[in-house]
């Protein structure tokens, strides 16, 4: 399937109010963009679920920032896209982290959220 400009952009929204939450250190928020459902592997183990992705993002440290690239985009289904980023996590007190992120966005009801979230550590 090919990727359009619409499908782009939905990748974007989502990653932006992912950034955002992450930005502002507001897990619960961060959770909220992911499927009740979802698998969510950072650079710890694995989990299942919001819960997971808010105790994830609720043990990061304060002023944690995210800059990322989208790298490429595909249309898996009508409602299904992958993403693959290129993540840059900024911290106040330490070097950056470069990662790569592959995500998996479903849509129900209208709406669009992560089913799937998987980084790489590049070093």
């Amino acid at each position: 399937m090919t990727v359009t400009a619409a499908q782009e952009t939905v990748l974007r929204d989502v990653m932006d109010r992912w950034k955002a939450a992450v930005d502002a250190h507001e897990p619960e928020e961060v959770a909220a963009l992911f499927r009740e459902d979802a698998v969510f592997q950072g650079l710890h183990p694995y989990s299942v679920g919001r819960q997971g992705v808010a105790e994830y993002y609720a043990s990061q440290p304060t002023g944690l920032g995210a800059v990322y690239e989208v790298l490429e985009t595909r249309a898996l289904a009508d409602d299904v896209l992958l993403g693959y980023l290129g993540v840059d996590f900024t911290f106040t007190d330490r070097p950056d982290l470069h990662v790569t992120l592959s995500v998996v966005l479903t849509r129900e009801a209208g709406q669009w959220s992560l089913a799937h979230y998987q980084v790489t550590r590049l070093d």
